[in-house]
């Protein structure tokens, strides 16, 4: 489906005043707006009265100089425009907010670091896709209502006051940045005075999303036995139910400060512990004992116990499953990719970042020994189980997002599990399979954007 898509020309300084608006006369026509009457015109959060002038055998708009930086955009482009009658209102965008955690203006060519290649691609599909988008972080939140400093691509990246986007997507990789008073008012305001969209704008914590989708029987099945750890006996019945459980931070990420422990035939506990190296092992003579060493840790850190599950593996090194769940063009929650991660050398997590492995799913069932029925339909079922458990942690809890970073696994019963959600996918453990220009991802990202932003 072609996109519909109108040029943007911008005037020089002196030639069209600031509160006028050159419309091609083929667009007046659409919209039944009178040539010499007043409209307002938006784009994001910024909000001027113009009036508007034909331009004859034209089909886009034009604009003043002195306009257009007020509006933030740099040169000529082709976006998106709309106009309501009833709010005599010509929107132009979306504008498209990306909120990050941090940048690097002394590196002009690399000002966002690992990921500067991921927001260069949304650069271009934004322009494909006829859409503005630029980049900021928490320190460019100023106190001028509705505009922030943000990073802008016009053959080299320039910094720019802009207004706040249709729709703000929150990449921010630290809670620390998240919760700060700055970023928390910043959020508050912009989607009660402007109407802005935020999406993923919270991240989850794992007993937070365990304990929300245990009341939904039809996701009961996915999920392994978790408690929040506060007490002995809890953690004592679950040491002494399962050959194997993992210890994990509430709000951990990367696979960092994970623990399992196994209950040993002599009635001691092992425990392994992921490191940047080769995963420490301990060994404890009683449950007490362990508990008792985990209590310092519990001063300053929330932990999840977990059942243990016996997944399927190659050569002995664990392999789980990445699902990446987007929500797409009609606002739909979609499968973008689904990858398979092999734990790496002797770590029992199979992160990326703590040596982990990426393979297609139909290879990781090949090399198991899975019934072949449950290598055929396991595809399916991993798509089916991301795509329910994405819809129930959004019906679960009150916060919108628009994509997830779902961690299933398979037991060696075919059995599928959930192991974890993650608000902010990483935009490296799951980049698919192959080389493409543009990840998939990008571009269902900024579909949703324009969707939710209303230019559909």
């Amino acid at each position: 489906m072609s996109i519909k898509k109108t040029t943007i020309q911008i005037i020089g300084s002196g030639i069209l005043q600031d509160d006028v608006l050159m419309v091609g006369e083929s667009l007046l026509r659409r919209w039944k707006i009178s040539a010499g009457h007043p409209v307002q015109l938006a784009f994001g959060s910024f909000r001027q009265e113009v009036t508007v002038i034909s331009v004859p055998r034209y089909s886009g708009l034009r604009v003043g100089s002195v306009l257009a930086r007020k509006m933030g955009i740099q040169s000529n482009c082709e976006l998106r425009v709309t106009y309501s009658r009833g709010r005599r209102t010509l929107r132009v965008g979306p504008l498209i907010s990306v909120l990050v955690s941090r940048d690097y203006p002394e590196q002009p060519d690399k000002p966002f670091g690992p990921i500067t290649l991921f927001c260069h691609e949304l650069v271009g599909e934004c322009r494909r896709q006829g859409a503005y988008v630029y980049f900021f972080t928490p320190e460019h939140i100023g106190r001028q209502p509705g505009r922030v400093q943000g990073w802008v691509y016009d053959g080299s990246w320039k910094k720019a006051a802009m207004p706040v986007g249709d729709v703000v997507n929150n990449r921010l990789t630290s809670r620390k940045l998240e919760n700060r008073t700055s970023v928390q008012h910043f959020m508050k305001e912009v989607k009660s005075q402007y109407g802005t969209t935020i999406f993923n704008e919270k991240f989850l914590d794992k007993n937070e999303v365990f304990d929300a989708l245990k009341s939904n029987a039809s996701l009961r099945k996915y999920l392994p036995e978790s408690h929040l750890l506060q007490t002995l006996a809890v953690f004592k019945k679950m040491c002494t139910q399962y050959p194997a459980i993992f210890l994990k931070p509430v709000r951990g990420s990367l696979g960092k400060g994970i623990m399992r422990i196994n209950k040993q035939a002599d009635g001691t506990f092992t425990t392994l512990a992921t490191t940047a190296g080769t995963p420490r092992k301990k060994t404890y003579a009683s449950v007490e004992k362990l508990y008792k060493s985990l209590a310092e840790k519990m001063k300053t850190t929330r932990f999840q116990v977990q059942q243990g599950l016996t997944l399927i593996d190659h050569g002995k090194r664990p392999v789980d499953f990445r699902a990446l769940v987007q929500k797409n063009a009609t606002g739909a929650w979609t499968v973008t990719s689904i990858v398979a991660r092999i734990a790496g050398g002797s770590h029992f997590v199979s992160n990326l970042a703590r040596g982990g492995t990426l393979s297609t799913v139909k290879e990781a069932l090949a090399k198991t020994t899975l019934p072949a029925a449950i290598k055929s339909t396991g595809p399916h079922l991993l798509k089916t189980a991301a795509l329910n458990i994405a819809s129930g942690v959004e019906k679960a809890i009150p916060a919108h997002f628009a994509e997830f970073g779902i961690d299933l696994a398979i037991d060696n019963t075919g059995r599928i599990w959930l192991l974890e959600v993650n608000s902010k996918p990483s935009k490296n453990d799951n980049t698919p399979l192959n080389d493409q220009k543009t990840r998939p991802s990008v571009k269902k990202m900024i579909d949703y954007c324009c969707y939710s932003a209303g230019f559909k």
